[in-house]
């Protein structure tokens, strides 16, 4: 099962947020008037160690202290709003779980997803508000797969809503034109698999291709307001070929850095694979 931690942290706030506020209005005022009735009862409350401020320690601790939940509340509450703030609505860190984007990601790398370089949308529903830019052409994208509502999914952006994707050959070809490739340094390294550096959006990134694996051609146009996603791995990939364009509703942010890279719990974290993604 799939935990929605979005909503959980929403759930979360709310509920700190709300005990804060009651408190606030109706409980403090009240507690207030008994510290102060108990102040005018023990006059040398404030002189350490006398019977008044024992006697006055010993009724604040009855009758006028703090609830314990309202504590909790009110020492979560400010830092539950900010990590909610800025998860929803700014940077989101993500754990690379698959082989799909080798070489550009690695299983147990840690990223950071922009949350508003595509819009600001509201937590939970997901419904866009306020427009920012669109998605371009080679943006590594995080999403919610149209087979998968409920799992966040990382793959590249190959084709915009009325472009023609074309695979041929394990070429791709966008609107007719190929897109282009020359080998990388380790790309005749291994006899399996070849590394290669690919040109897209004017920008390079590094793709693999199994060539002990034969491809399955396709030619599909991209739907208004859908955009069709490929992992850089690109034989070792569940992505648009297999289920579908992503709408733009689903879009949850671009993937921009890689912050570490820890294999498993028992491991030691690494910070060599820092940087931006390309």
């Amino acid at each position: 099962m799939t935990v929605d931690f979005p909503l959980i942290l929403l759930v979360l706030v709310c509920i700190s947020g709300f005990l804060w506020l009651l408190d606030f209005l109706f409980l403090a005022p009240g507690r207030k008037r008994k510290v102060e009735a108990l102040q005018s009862q023990f006059p040398e409350w404030e002189i350490a160690e006398s019977s008044d401020a024992r006697k006055y320690q010993a009724q604040i601790a009855q009758n006028a202290r703090v609830p314990v939940v309202v504590e909790y509340a009110k020492s979560f509450f400010p830092v539950l709003f900010i990590v909610f703030v800025l998860r929803s609505f700014l940077v989101e860190p993500f754990q690379i779980p698959s082989s799909s984007m080798v070489p550009t990601l690695l299983i147990g790398d840690y990223i950071l997803v922009n949350k508003f370089t595509y819009g600001i949308r509201l937590p939970v529903i997901r419904t866009k508000v306020i427009d920012v830019n669109e998605p371009e052409r080679g943006d590594v994208m995080v999403f919610f797969p149209p087979h998968m509502n409920d799992t966040y999914f990382i793959k590249r952006v190959i084709g915009l809503p009325g472009d023609t994707v074309s695979y041929r050959d394990k070429e791709i070809y966008v609107n007719g034109e190929r897109l282009q490739r020359d080998p990388s340094e380790d790309a005749g390294l291994d006899a399996r698999y070849r590394i290669d550096a690919e040109f897209m959006g004017g920008k390079e990134h590094l793709m693999q291709i199994d060539k002990l694996r034969p491809a399955a051609d396709f030619s599909e146009v991209v739907d208004p307001g859908h955009y069709f996603m490929m992992g850089d791995n690109r034989d070792n990939s569940a992505d648009s070929r297999l289920w579908g364009q992503v709408p733009e509703k689903d879009i949850v942010g671009k993937a921009f850095a890689i912050w570490m890279h820890w294999d498993s719990f028992f491991s030691v974290p690494s910070f060599a694979r820092v940087g931006t993604i390309q």
